[in-house]
């Protein structure tokens, strides 16, 4: 066994163990300060902040993808497989009835396809999440805009509701 000069001595071991304990604390020290900087009030909503966000990129992801698959010729079973991978079922079951009732697209509220759309991510409670979807129609010197509001299931990620 290496032997070091001071550990012949009982007072050499300690003098070793409160090195390392002090040498262990700074260095648990140095973390606490940027975790300690944090607002409280900052770190309360930053989760919901973020949950929104995903929310709202998901259903950006979901309007881009239908309005490109809508617009294709041959897209309407791709359409169809957006809504089953993206919407719940009671959700497509609502708009089979309203789409029937008002011979429209119920995802885009609409008869036609518009030029473009613009998700904002908004509020988030009790299990759910809205957003506000802008769909731009018309041309890009004359545009005129609808707006949406998508709900969004924080348990499933799918979305459950869409109102004009």
């Amino acid at each position: 066994m290496t032997r070091l000069r001071t550990s012949g001595r009982p007072r050499g071991r300690r003098v070793i163990a409160r090195t390392l304990l002090a040498a262990a604390l700074l260095t648990g020290a140095a973390a606490v300060p940027a975790t300690a900087a944090a607002p409280q009030g900052a770190r309360a909503t930053a989760p919901a902040d973020d949950v929104a966000a995903a929310e709202a990129r998901q259903v950006a992801h979901f309007y881009g993808s239908y309005l490109d698959a809508v617009a294709a010729e041959d897209g309407g079973g791709l359409a169809t497989a957006l809504r089953g991978f993206y919407l719940t079922p009671g959700l497509r079951a609502r708009l089979r009835d309203w789409e029937t009732a008002n011979h429209a697209d119920g995802v885009l509220r609409a008869q036609n396809i518009p030029a473009g759309f613009r998700v904002t991510a908004g509020d988030s409670g009790a299990g759910h999440t809205w957003s506000t979807v802008r769909l731009t129609w018309g041309s890009a010197a004359d545009p005129t805009y609808t707006y949406l509001t998508v709900q969004s299931d924080l348990g499933t990620g799918k979305i459950s509701g869409i109102r004009a």
